[in-house]
């Protein structure tokens, strides 16, 4: 894999954290509509559960999730959230 296909995919996973939202559950469009909330607003608490489940969902949705939960746990989430505004 080459510097340029990482460099693609880090934009990628950039641009999908800026706005995926959660599509089901407490967060979902039924508690926070029209669209559900940002994954990246999801509270640590709710993406430790997930984790501690081992039950992120399968696909795109629980890679992101993922990825937020990692960021949230390092702290490395308040160093970056400006780059999407304050949340």
């Amino acid at each position: 894999m080459s510097t340029d296909d990482l460099l693609s995919g880090a934009r990628k996973d950039w641009d999908d954290l800026g706005r995926a939202r959660m599509p089901f559950g407490k967060y979902g469009p039924d508690h926070f509509p029209p669209e559900g909330l940002l994954l990246r607003e999801l509270p640590l608490e709710y993406l430790a559960w997930f984790a501690r489940k081992g039950a992120f969902p399968k696909g795109r949705l629980g890679q992101l999730m993922q990825m937020v939960h990692q960021m949230k746990v390092e702290g490395s989430y308040e160093l970056i959230r400006d780059h999407w505004g304050r949340s």
